[in-house]
C-alpha cells in the first residue's frame, strides 16, 4: 500500500512537470517535450523511484537492499542538491509548476528515505555498496555530457563544459561523486544504526 502511495507520488510529481514544461512550451509535440524532461537527473531519479516503488507494489516484494538503498540515496541527493544549490537560480514557481517543483525535489525525496528508514530491508549494505551507488550518477553524467554535445543544451551548470570548461565539469563530477560516496557511506551507517535499535 504504502509503496503504491510512492509510485503514484512520484508519477503525479512527473505528470505536473511534463504539464507544466508543456505548458511552458506550447509548441512542442510530445516527444519534444519528454526529451526535454529527459536530460535532468531529477526527473529521470524521479522516474527510477516511481518504477522501484511500482513493482514493489506489484509483485509485493522488496527488491535487492542494495537497489533500494541506492534509489533512496540517489532521490534523496536530488532533494538535497537541489536546495542546497540550485534552488535560488530556479526562479519563482507558481501553479502546477510550484506542486511539482515541490513534488520532485521535496515530497518525493522525503517520503522516500522515511519508507526506507522504517521499512526497506538493509542487509548487505557495506563499502561495495557505496561503490555501486555512485555508478548512477557518473552514469548520468557522461549522459548528459553526450547530449550536451549533440544539441548544445546542458541541465545544470556542472555539466556544462561551455560555462564552466572541461576541468570544470571534471572538477565537479569529482565533487559529486565523492558526495555521493560519503553520502551512501552515511547512509550505510544510519542503517545499521536503525537496525541495532
Amino acid at each position: 500500500m504504502l509503496a503504491a502511495l510512492i509510485a503514484a507520488m512520484a508519477l503525479a510529481a512527473l505528470a505536473l512537470q511534463f504539464l507544466s514544461v508543456q505548458r511552458n512550451n506550447a509548441d512542442d509535440t510530445l516527444w519534444e517535450t519528454l526529451w526535454r524532461l529527459g536530460r535532468f537527473f531529477t526527473i529521470l531519479t524521479n522516474g527510477l523511484v516511481a518504477g522501484t516503488f511500482a513493482v514493489l507494489a506489484i509483485r509485493g516484494r522488496v527488491a535487492s537492499p542494495v537497489w533500494l538503498g541506492g534509489v533512496t540515496l540517489w532521490i534523496g541527493i536530488t532533494g538535497a542538491v537541489y536546495h542546497l544549490l540550485l534552488a535560488e537560480t530556479d526562479g519563482e514557481k507558481t501553479g502546477i509548476g510550484c506542486w511539482a517543483n515541490f513534488g520532485i525535489h521535496t515530497s518525493v525525496p522525503i517520503v522516500v528515505l522515511l519508507w526506507w528508514l522504517a521499512f526497506a530491508p538493509r542487509d548487505r549494505l557495506n563499502v561495495t555498496a557505496a561503490l555501486v551507488w555512485m555508478s548512477w550518477p557518473l552514469i548520468y553524467v557522461c549522459y548528459a555530457l553526450l547530449r550536451g554535445q549533440f544539441d548544445g543544451a546542458y541541465p545544470y551548470f556542472f555539466t556544462n563544459p561551455d560555462r564552466i570548461g572541461w576541468t570544470g565539469v571534471l572538477t565537479w563530477s569529482a565533487a559529486l561523486a565523492g558526495a555521493f560516496f560519503v553520502a551512501g557511506l552515511l547512509q550505510i551507517a544510519l542503517a545499521r544504526v536503525v537496525r541495532n535499535r
